[in-house]
């Protein structure tokens, strides 16, 4: 059998997620790894719909009935869930890709509500189980046909509850010309294009070719698209081509990790071009912040530092965790503070932080503490010099956590000691790319925890951040210098010290190049 990008990496996605090995003529059914354990595989041919429809609105009714004792009572109010959703996939043509995906996230998280409680009144209507995974139903399909325009048929479409929440393209992986980019180019300037009512549920898609796997959110340009990065010490970090993404794989498209990207790792913001944009977690962004969070969960270690080279968006890892503290109602309404030690900094990580509810930036010294005294409980976005006049145990309630930016800078002086007397309960999480680790300063000491193996909780390295294009590197050229050109100033040794004569360059005297390039 010869290789070709169906039997050799889609049936791989597929046996990788499901455990169906299509390659078999009898399709047999191998045990998946736990990752990929509660997807079901399921032929495109035999899902209940039309070529036109996006959703599986079967799947869909069931999921409102089962998810929604209001809607069990009277199941007919399905239906109009069902028709506020299918007018926004209609509305993309007019509002855009981005704002209808923005709009229906809202509903996928359940934060709509309809009049269905007693007396008319509006109660959530939940989507998707997010407390209990196992509530919801999963389903991957391949070669899935959709016509609006013309008729596209992407490689994988995986469903929960009747949603395309993930569509992934695959490509030959025996062709050396041949990369993930022309699969995530298949999606975002073909399908995204021809039929955009696919993408309005969309949480990412991904490309691979069976070496790389990329994913990316709706009308991400192509350089934006994230690898999915190993964890330090997998025994697959190592492992060249399918070997590698296949862990990566069970990783990223886990239902866990799918629900979670969706729910606490997504946000929306406008760019300078005041274009709405999607956002979606990396990699070190997922696993810096949700480790921040598991430490607030244990609550037996109150600090750690994150140690993320620059440039790898530090800030939104304190948005994507703070927003997840923020909704964990074992947290209790949990006050999440942003310190930074600039007011550029400030205004940078404001503008982060806008999209996000309950935020609340402090003003003035007298505002942050009257926010501490009156116990509010808001995302608090201030600067360290705010705390220059804060009491001692201002506030010692043990669920506020603060999360220090730059965490290299101020922090060792007499405000960082201000701020932990007037917080004494508080969790301290110091984030930098650059920490210090000397005698007179040492952020390994000051934000650092014994139990840390190397003194930090999570890190993403220069080599890391090279390695994944976060940053480029500089290449120094060295230039011989033309000593004819090196003193175009002289002056006659007669001449007072203000004589100075400009003496004229010859022609082929032209200024050097610059002696960097990126």
């Amino acid at each position: 059998m010869s290789f070709n990008e169906i039997n050799a990496v889609e049936n791989f996605v597929i046996k990788t997620m499901t455990g169906v090995n299509l390659n078999e003529s009898s399709m047999a059914h191998e045990a998946p790894a736990p990752y990929g354990a509660q997807w079901e595989y399921l032929p495109a041919t035999e899902l209940p719909r039309e070529v036109t429809e996006v959703m599986v609105e079967t799947e869909v009714k069931k999921a409102l009935v089962r998810l929604n004792p209001e809607i069990a009572d009277q199941p007919e109010r399905a239906d109009e869930v069902i028709f506020k959703l299918r007018s926004i996939l209609l509305s993309v043509h007019s509002t855009g890709l981005v704002r209808a995906n923005e709009e229906f996230a809202e509903w996928l998280k359940g934060n709509k509500t309809m009049p269905f409680g007693k007396n008319y009144a509006h109660v959530p209507v939940r989507l998707i189980d997010f407390e209990h995974i196992a509530n919801n139903k999963f389903q991957l399909v391949n070669q899935f046909s959709i016509r609006n325009r013309e008729t596209k048929r992407p490689d994988i479409v995986l469903f929960v509850n009747g949603f395309p929440l993930v569509v992934g393209e695959t490509k030959t992986p025996v062709r050396p010309s041949v990369s993930w980019l022309d699969a995530a180019s298949d999606i975002h300037d073909g399908y995204e294009n021809s039929v955009p009512e696919l993408f309005v549920p969309n949480v990412f898609s991904f490309a691979t070719e069976g070496r790389e796997l990329f994913y990316g959110a709706v009308r991400t340009p192509l350089e934006f698209w994230s690898a999915w990065r190993l964890n330090e010490g997998s025994e697959d970090s190592e492992m060249p081509g399918l070997g590698n993404v296949s862990t990566e794989m069970r990783q990223l498209l886990s239902p866990k990790t799918l629900l979670d990207i969706l729910y606490n790792f997504t946000t929306y913001t406008t760019n300078k071009s005041r274009q709405r944009i999607k956002v979606v977690c990396r990699y070190q962004q997922y696993e810096g912040a949700n480790k921040i969070v598991e430490r607030v969960l244990e609550n037996k270690i109150k600090r750690g530092l994150i140690w993320h080279f620059q440039g790898s968006g530090k800030s939104l890892l304190m948005l994507f965790a703070a927003q997840k503290m923020r909704r964990m109602p074992e947290l209790k309404s949990p006050t999440v503070m942003i310190v930074v030690d600039r007011i550029d900094l400030d205004s940078q990580t404001q503008n982060v932080f806008k999209e996000a509810p309950n935020v609340m930036p402090t003003e003035d010294i007298d505002t942050l503490n009257k926010f501490l005294e009156n116990d509010a409980r808001y995302i608090i976005i201030t600067t360290i010099f705010k705390f220059k006049d804060a009491k001692p145990n201002i506030n010692r309630r043990d669920n506020i956590i603060v999360m220090v930016d730059e965490a290299h800078r101020t922090q060792e002086g007499d405000l960082g000691q201000r701020m932990r007397a007037a917080l004494p309960n508080a969790f301290f999480f110091g984030l930098t790319g650059t920490p210090i680790n000397k005698s007179e300063h040492n952020t390994f000491w000051t934000f650092g925890a014994l139990e840390d193996q190397g003194g930090y909780v999570s890190r993403y390295s220069f080599e890391d951040a090279l390695r994944d294009n976060t940053i480029l590197p500089l290449h120094f050229e060295p230039r011989l210098l033309d000593t004819s050109t090196a003193m175009p100033w002289t002056r006659s040794l007669n001449a007072s010290p203000t004589n100075w004569t400009r003496m004229p360059k010859s022609p082929s005297a032209a200024r050097p190049p610059r002696c960097w390039s990126f």
